[in-house]
C-alpha cells in the first residue's frame, strides 16, 4: 500500500477538529485506500477504537443503511452512548438519501471528527453547503503522480516507471496488473463505470452515445482550446445537429464526475478570466486509451495532461494564459506564488526551440517560467528554466 504522504499531510492541520473532512475524486482514485490510512494514522496515534466508524455504502451489506434514519441510528446504536473522541469514515456518502442531516447532527451532538468520500462534485453543493457552511473543507484525490506510481515499482528503474506510467496512467489498481490487455481492460471497464454509474445516472443522460461523442471529442482534442459551439459545428458536419447548451450541460456532468476538468483561459494582460475557448484534460491520461485509442500515439498531448494534473494535484488553480497572439499552456497560482509552465514533446528543432521559450516574451515579470519536455539535456535560456518531464514531476518543490 502506497502511502499517500501528500494528502496526509494535507488533513493533519484538520485532525480531531470540529470540521468535516471531504475527500473528492474520480472513482478509483484511491479515496478509500487513504480514508483507510487516515483511520490507520488516528489509530496509532491513540484514538479510542471503540469510539471509531467505518462504513462503506458500495458495499451491499450497507444497502439498508443507505437512508438517514437508518444510518443515524445504526451509528448511535454502535457508540452504544459514547459522546466524547467519536471518529466516523463514510466512503461513497453520495449513496445515503438524506446524508447532509445525519452527518450535521452527529457533528453538532457529539462534536464527531468526520470524514466523507464522494464521487461526484454535487457532495459540496446543494444542502450540504446550506447545512456545513464554514464547517467542512475538501480535498481532490486524484490518481497516481509519477513519483507515487514510482514508489509502487521499488525495484524497477525510474525509465522503466516512466514507460508504464506514460502507457497506462496511474490508476492505484493497475500497480497490481502487469499484463497488458488486463491492464486495457481494466482501464476500459474504470471508463464504462464511469460514464454510466456516475453520469448517465445520476445526470439522467438520455442519449449515452451522444455523451460518448463528447467525452471522445474532449480527450481527442486535450490541450487544444474549444467550445460548445466548436463542437456542435463538429457534429453538424458529421450530420449531427446537438445544440451547444446540452454540449455544455453534458460537458458539466463529466467534471461533475471528476472524469474531465476544464482548465479556463486567462488574459494576462488584462487579467480576467475569458469566457470561451477553454481547454479539458481527463482526471487520468490512460483513460485515453478506451476513450479515443491514442494515448500511445499523441504523446505530446499526453504529456500535457500527466503535466496538467500534477499541477492541480500539488493545489495549484490552473489556467491558460493568453498574451497576445501568444499562448502559454499552464498559470498557476498558489496563495502568493506564481508558476508558468509550457510543454512540448522534443525541443527537436530551433523552430520547436523559438517557439516554446517564445511563448514568454510578453510576460515581464519575475516568477518561474518553466519549458518541460522529454529531453535529457538542460536548455534553459534567458532566465526560462527548461526540465525534462521526470525530473519536474519528480521536483519537491517548483
Amino acid at each position: 500500500m502506497i502511502q499517500r504522504t501528500l494528502y496526509l499531510n494535507q488533513l493533519r492541520p484538520f485532525f480531531h477538529q470540529d470540521i468535516v473532512k471531504v475527500l473528492t475524486g474520480l472513482r478509483r482514485s484511491g479515496k478509500s485506500v487513504l480514508l483507510q490510512q487516515v483511520q490507520e494514522t488516528l489509530l496509532r496515534e491513540g484514538a479510542d477504537p471503540a469510539a471509531m466508524l467505518a462504513y462503506n455504502f458500495e458495499d451491499l451489506r450497507n444497502l439498508p443503511l443507505c437512508h438517514a434514519d437508518a444510518l443515524y441510528s445504526d451509528i448511535l446504536a454502535k457508540l452504544d452512548g459514547r459522546t466524547e473522541g467519536v471518529t466516523l469514515f463514510f466512503d461513497e456518502i453520495q449513496e445515503v438519501d438524506g446524508w447532509e442531516r445525519v452527518v450535521n447532527s452527529l457533528r453538532v451532538s457529539h462534536h464527531a471528527d468526520i470524514y466523507l468520500t464522494g464521487s461526484n462534485a454535487h457532495l459540496l453543493s446543494g444542502e450540504l453547503a446550506t447545512l456545513l457552511a464554514g464547517r467542512y473543507v475538501a480535498f481532490p484525490v486524484y490518481p497516481f503522480s509519477f513519483a507515487e506510481y514510482c514508489a509502487a515499482y521499488p525495484e524497477r528503474s525510474r525509465e522503466a516507471c516512466w514507460r508504464g506510467y506514460l502507457a497506462h496512467g496511474g490508476m492505484p489498481f493497475l500497480t497490481h496488473i502487469d499484463d497488458e490487455a488486463a491492464a486495457l481492460q481494466y482501464l476500459t471497464d474504470l471508463y464504462r463505470s464511469v460514464v454510466l454509474k456516475d453520469i448517465v445516472e445520476r445526470h439522467a443522460v438520455r442519449d449515452v452515445d451522444l455523451l460518448a461523442r463528447i467525452v471522445r471529442y474532449a480527450a481527442t482534442n486535450i490541450g487544444r482550446t474549444f467550445s460548445a459551439s466548436s463542437i456542435a459545428k463538429f457534429f453538424k458536419s458529421e450530420h449531427r445537429a446537438v445544440a451547444p447548451e446540452t454540449i455544455l450541460n453534458y460537458l458539466a456532468a463529466c467534471t461533475e464526475s471528476f472524469l474531465l476538468y476544464r482548465i479556463p483561459r486567462q488574459d494576462l494582460a488584462g487579467k480576467k478570466i475569458l469566457t470561451v475557448n477553454e481547454k479539458y484534460y481527463l482526471a487520468d491520461h490512460g483513460l485515453r486509451t478506451p476513450i479515443d485509442g491514442q494515448s500511445a500515439t499523441a504523446i505530446d498531448q499526453t504529456l500535457e495532461n500527466i503535466v496538467c494534473l500534477e499541477l492541480l494535484r500539488r493545489g495549484y488553480r490552473v489556467t491558460v494564459g493568453k498574451t497576445g497572439t501568444q499562448e502559454i499552456d499552464f498559470v498557476c497560482d498558489r496563495q502568493k506564488e506564481r508558476i508558468y509552465v509550457q510543454v512540448a514533446y522534443l525541443l527537436a528543432t530551433e523552430e520547436t526551440i523559438n517557439r516554446e521559450f517564445g511563448a514568454y516574451k510578453n510576460v515581464r515579470d519575475n516568477y518561474p517560467k518553466y519549458v518541460i519536455s522529454m529531453d535529457p539535456v538542460d536548455l534553459s535560456r534567458n532566465g526560462i528554466l527548461h526540465r525534462n518531464v521526470m525530473d519536474f514531476l519528480c521536483m519537491e518543490k517548483y
